[in-house]
């Protein structure tokens, strides 16, 4: 069996239990990081403070040649991967896996730095304390975060680099129907896209991670938009001579706390670790990685197909010579509230498109053709959806001012 596979299946030996959902803060990880200090395989230290005194703590394990340098969380509300990289921990500390173990750790120095951004993730927010996108930040070093994430770079002189983040659930698979529930990218490093051997080798790693991808989760893979962005730590970590590995966590149906989707940010970052330590991403070509389909925003959390709209009264009117009787499209877009006190989120419905969506796709994707959609309020693109799904009498469907209060289908 692909060894890959085989820990698909024993991943629940691996997961680390103190992170089931998304709102662990920089204290969680903390205490996870004081078990860590007890097993020699691993070195902490401290390399930095954030912008509200937050300490920045890079863990170092194996002793090979090939130096890999992985960031998580640069954005506070992306914590997909850096609970990967705890489930990462306890399977490099697996004396179980010793011959996967060895091909990494013995082949490989690893470079973890599993929380740019505590602050942001403290209270849940993309920017940091100064409202900074810290990975907009690779020139203008404003923020202390991005001046240590480029101090170390420079410090390491990594071989590979893994940078993880999260995406939208709205991003599909190319023209699949599939959410991208990974995206992949080696990030460009000039406007030309030009494709040099540090820029190759990401690609090739990529190539045979996505090979191992379609295996768990065929069609839910896709490359990300490989626009040049000068700002993006990224970008410049490719030019400056990092094959620079980019994972998007996206979205996969009934996750909504990327619990499933973090297992396969786990063994994206194992299979990567596996390619780069035994070199045998090599026999791939940048071909197989342009084959991966390019991510498209196409996906919405619910597409209601062919709607037959009644206006506000309940009359559906006749006259269609007035341009009044149409049927519709309507795609539903979610939109997260996160609780008071940091640690939950609510879901808003946001009308997120109307018109003619044949060519989108939708988490939950209802023909309405036979039944009868009522609007309880007009319409509005990008407000909260007022609205009721009928079949004769039978409700399937009810959003009150963005709250799904009755979904029968």
């Amino acid at each position: 069996m692909n060894p890959i596979i085989s820990l698909f299946y024993s991943y629940h030996t691996f997961i680390s239990r103190n992170f089931t959902n998304r709102f662990f803060k920089h204290s969680d990880l903390q205490d996870l990081l004081e078990t860590l200090k007890t097993n020699s395989l691993f070195e902490i230290r401290e390399v930095g403070k954030s912008f509200e005194g937050r300490s920045l703590n890079l863990v170092k394990c194996g002793s090979g040649s090939i130096k890999v340098f992985l960031w998580s969380q640069m954005h506070g509300n992306e914590a997909t991967a850096t609970m990967a990289l705890m489930d990462l921990f306890n399977f490099l500390g697996d004396e179980s896996q010793q011959d996967l173990n060895n091909v990494i750790l013995k082949n490989c120095t690893l470079y973890i730095l599993p929380m740019v951004n505590p602050d942001g993730a403290e209270v849940f927010e993309r920017r940091n304390a100064q409202e900074i996108d810290i990975n907009r930040d690779f020139h203008g070093q404003a923020s202390p975060e991005g001046r240590m994430l480029r101090e170390l770079r420079d410090e390491i002189q990594p071989h590979f680099g893994f940078n993880l983040h999260d995406q939208t659930t709205m991003w599909s698979a190319g023209n699949l129907g599939t959410p991208a529930t990974i995206s992949l990218l080696a990030p460009a490093y000039d406007d030309a896209l030009s494709i040099n051997s540090v820029r190759l080798k990401a690609m090739q790693a990529i190539a045979e991670m996505d090979d191992t991808l379609q295996k768990v989760i065929p069609g839910h893979v896709g490359r990300f938009d490989e626009e040049y962005e000068m700002r993006a730590f990224g970008d410049n970590f490719q030019a400056a001579g990092t094959s620079t590995i980019l994972i998007e966590a996206g979205g996969y149906p009934d996750d909504p706390e990327k619990q499933h989707i973090r297992k396969l940010v786990f063994l994206s970052i194992v299979q990567g670790l596996l390619s780069i330590g035994g070199e045998s991403f090599l026999n791939k070509t940048s071909e197989d990685y342009f084959a991966i389909p390019e991510n498209k925003l196409h996906h919405f959390q619910i597409l209601l197909r062919n709607c037959r709209v009644k206006t506000e009264s309940g009359k559906l009117n006749q006259d269609a010579s007035n341009g009044l009787e149409y049927s519709v499209d309507i795609g539903l877009i979610v939109k997260e509230i996160i609780s008071e006190d940091l640690r939950t989120v609510s879901c808003s419905y946001l009308i997120g498109d109307i018109g003619d969506l044949s060519n989108r796709f939708g988490y939950k994707d209802i023909n309405c053709e036979s039944f009868i959609l009522i609007q309880t309020n007009k319409m509005k693109f990008e407000e909260p959806a007022d609205l009721i799904l009928v079949d004769g009498l039978e409700v399937l469907l009810a959003i009150e001012n963005g709250v799904l209060t009755n979904h029968s289908i």
